[in-house]
């Protein structure tokens, strides 16, 4: 096919064109501007070129071509735009355009390129650039492709045909829009006769009626997608599904015997396993699911059956013992049934399946059967050892009926209390109960046979311990018994309990009494409430804690047990002060004054005020004797005399009113002086003291025998007296931190740091700068 020949693909001017004609103005160099309408003009149609062009000479697109060209060579031609000199060429002369490169739709479909022709000498333009576009035109060479495969799917069994499996699409990526390029038809290369697929929309259905899963389950199905409508030629792709058939309950469960046979030893275990027997079913998961019942037979209440979710298994257990000299054999008609049923396939039932199920009991050497599941047996306390409590007793349970020996298992501290008669089974006590320790003993007896002694068999037995009323009732607690100083006769102060430690049969009922020994208890009697509860009364009017604080009642408890036991508690009690509601305010000694209903604090008060008139009366005397009695005995002593002023003296260097060292010689006391403010009774005794020994005598021992005899005075007032002794101690080592004495001496010391002592010290400053300056002068 010529291209060149194609009007289609050649540019040429068209005068007569209407689609392309406009008004122009043209402007020539030298002439008179002329408006007219112009004749030439660009008309063009659309290039195309093939895709994937695998030639060796580049592919040729189409031809421009003006009007203005005359084939002299005077016109050139320019491309430019998309792809234009590089994929895209022509030739400026004749205007012919050839591609260079192989192109390819799918990545771009097509390319906007601009034409202009100019003149060769003048380089103006002859026509204005005009825009076209070269399309690249499709051929078939993208096959169909299945993007999401290969595809996995399930469908039911048992399905109708035509039953819709999966829809699948293949895409191609050629021109939908040029020939048959991109136009798929489906069809199926294997999985036939199963499934079909519909060739335009990709369907996949069942081709074949109720398809089992159980006869096959899995399905690989490959379909082909194939361009070019199908034709021959075309491009094919294709892709794998892998069909699944999921299960349904279609198949009953069945029993692969109508007939079983089961051995079961009579030694087995209630409640144990002794066998195990399963159903088949073909299908799967919760549509295999079954449960096993015993509808009938003899052996129904003595065996029952359940079912193991995971293995579907029923498993047979023993609800009842097992004896082989009573029943040899059993019969049961077990039943499987599927729990969960699809009622579109009721017509394949029935769903479950029944079998019979025979059970033979084996004959086993079984050991001693006793009596009883468990003893119980009573035995009193201090009952003497090898006292009988019980017997238990244990057969052969076989044939053979072998002689039974017993034994105490020693395995715990209490078994050691019993011994048992291995013949005959009879317990006897080994040590002395106490039932207060331990009220209850729990043994276990075993009997074995004496021909296999291997077999042993235990039973528990239980022994109760007896009360014996050996105990005495008591107090129940320690109390504290408070009677009130403004008791009544009669009044109830407290009210005790007791206890016993024996049992209610031995100690329920508790009588009070007072000691019948004693005398009469003149301050408090007992009143029994005859409710195991006792009532403390007061007999008399007002107590008093200075008269007696503490009482002591002695209360006689007996018990109702037999032989009646008895003991003796005293009760304490303690007088205290209370309120006038009777609450208690204190119990410990005051003085005489609180009988008078005072309260403490006034009391305290009073007291202050008796003990300062006391101390003001004892000072006031003691000044008048010192007056009236010179301090200097002996004429001979001389010393300086205790003038009294009634002002504050002179300061510590006034020294010249009393002479302090006469009090350090005792000696100046030569006879004892008696107190002027009372008369003694008693004759005094003259003291006779040699004058070596007065003048050995301390200070200090001194006062201690004035103090002594101050205490032994018989003449004293019945209140307290203030004797005042002026005794400094012994002499320091360090020496005396006072003044005395010092007024004779000069000082070295300054005081003119007391002016650096603030306002507080200023008169003391002032007083010892007067002193320095008159030592200076």
């Amino acid at each position: 096919m010529n291209k060149q020949k194609n009007p289609f693909w050649t540019v040429f001017l068209n005068q007569a064109s209407p689609s392309v004609t406009r008004n122009q103005t043209k402007h020539v160099e030298g002439e008179t501007e002329v408006h007219h309408r112009p004749k030439r003009g660009w008309v063009w149609n659309q290039f195309f070129v093939l895709e994937e062009h695998m030639g060796p000479d580049p592919q040729y697109v189409g031809k421009l071509h003006s009007n203005s060209d005359k084939g002299d060579g005077s016109v050139k031609y320019i491309l430019t735009g998309e792809g234009a000199g590089t994929i895209f060429i022509i030739d400026d002369t004749t205007g012919d355009i050839h591609s260079t490169k192989s192109l390819d739709r799918e990545q771009k479909t097509h390319y906007v390129l601009h034409a202009q022709a100019i003149d060769r000498r003048t380089n103006k333009p002859l026509e204005p650039e005009s825009e076209f576009i070269i399309k690249v035109q499709d051929i078939n060479d993208n096959a169909p492709k299945f993007t999401d495969g290969p595809y996995i799917v399930t469908v039911p069994e048992m399905s109708e045909m035509g039953t819709s499996v999966l829809q699948v699409t293949a895409t191609d990526a050629d021109d939908p829009t040029y020939g048959n390029s991109a136009r798929v038809v489906y069809s199926i290369l294997q999985g036939q006769p199963y499934f079909s697929v519909d060739p335009k929309t990709g369907v996949i259905r069942t081709a074949l009626h109720n398809m089992d899963r159980e006869a096959r389950e899995h399905y690989s199905v490959v379909i082909q997608a194939k361009d070019m409508a199908g034709q021959v030629g075309g491009l094919s792709g294709s892709t794998t599904v892998n069909i699944t058939l999921t299960d349904v309950n279609d198949n009953p469960p069945r029993f692969p015997q109508k007939h079983y046979q089961l051995y079961v030893p009579e030694s087995a275990q209630v409640g144990s396993d002794v066998g195990k027997i399963k159903a088949n079913d073909a299908d799967t998961g919760s549509n295999a699911d079954m449960k096993y019942t015993i509808i009938n037979g003899d052996g129904s209440g003595v065996f029952s059956i359940s079912t193991d979710k995971e293995t579907r298994e029923g498993i047979l257990s023993l609800k009842k013992p097992l004896n082989y000299e009573k029943k040899k054999s059993y019969t049961l008609n077990i039943e499987g049934a599927n729990t969960h049923l699809d009622f579109r396939f009721s017509h394949l039932g029935p769903f479950k399946d029944v079998t019979m199920l025979k059970i033979i009991v084996g004959d086993v050497d079984e050991p001693p059967l006793f009596t009883m599941p468990s003893y119980v047996m009573e035995v009193y306390e201090n009952a003497k050892i090898g006292t009988t409590v019980g017997t238990v007793t244990a057969q052969d349970p076989d044939t053979a009926n072998s002689l039974v020996r017993y034994f105490i298992d020693h395995n715990t501290e209490q078994d050691r209390y019993f011994t048992i008669d291995a013949s005959t089974g009879t317990i006897k006590t080994a040590k002395i109960f106490d039932r207060e320790e331990t009220p209850w003993y729990n043994i276990t007896v075993a009997a074995s046979e004496i021909d296999n002694p291997g077999l042993v068999s235990h039973v528990p037995v239980g022994v109760r311990i007896l009360d014996v009323n050996d105990n005495p009732p008591e107090l129940a607690r320690e109390y504290d018994v408070v009677v009130c100083e403004n008791a009544k006769p009669g009044q109830v102060i407290q009210t005790i309990t007791a206890t016993d430690k024996d049992n209610s049969a031995n100690g329920a009922r508790f009588h009070f009494s007072l000691d019948e020994g004693l005398s009469l208890n003149p301050n408090f009697t007992l009143r029994d409430n005859e409710d195991n509860t006792a009532s403390i009364l007061t007999r008399r009017r007002r107590y008093s804690r200075t008269t007696q604080d503490i009482y002591y009642l002695p209360v006689l408890i007996s018990d109702g047990g037999v032989p009646p036991l008895s003991s003796s508690s005293t009760l304490t009690i303690r007088v205290c002060a209370c309120e006038r509601d009777g609450r208690v305010r204190t119990c410990h000694a005051e003085a005489f004054l609180s009988s008078a209903g005072l309260s403490t604090g006034a009391l305290i008060a009073i007291l202050l005020c008796v003990v300062i008139l006391l101390a003001i009366v004892v000072l006031f005397i003691t000044l008048r004797r010192s007056k009236k009695e010179p301090l200097i005995i002996s004429e001979e002593d001389v010393r300086e005399n205790v003038v009294t002023y009634d002002d504050e003296g002179g300061g510590e260097e006034d020294t010249e009113a009393f002479d302090i060292t006469a009090l350090r010689n005792p000696s100046a006391a030569e006879e004892l002086k008696y107190r002027r403010d009372v008369r003694p009774e008693v004759k005094p005794v003259p003291r006779h003291h040699p004058s070596s020994s007065l003048d050995s005598i301390d200070v200090q021992e001194f006062i201690k025998q004035r103090l002594a005899e101050a205490d032994l005075d018989p003449s004293v007032p019945p209140y307290d007296s203030l004797q005042t002794y002026a005794y400094e101690g012994h002499r320091s080592e360090a020496g005396s931190i006072s003044s005395l004495d010092s007024a004779t001496t000069h000082s070295d010391q300054d005081y003119n740091y007391l002016g650096d002592w603030g306002p507080e010290f200023k008169k003391l400053a002032e007083l010892y700068g007067e002193i320095e300056s008159e030592r200076t002068t």
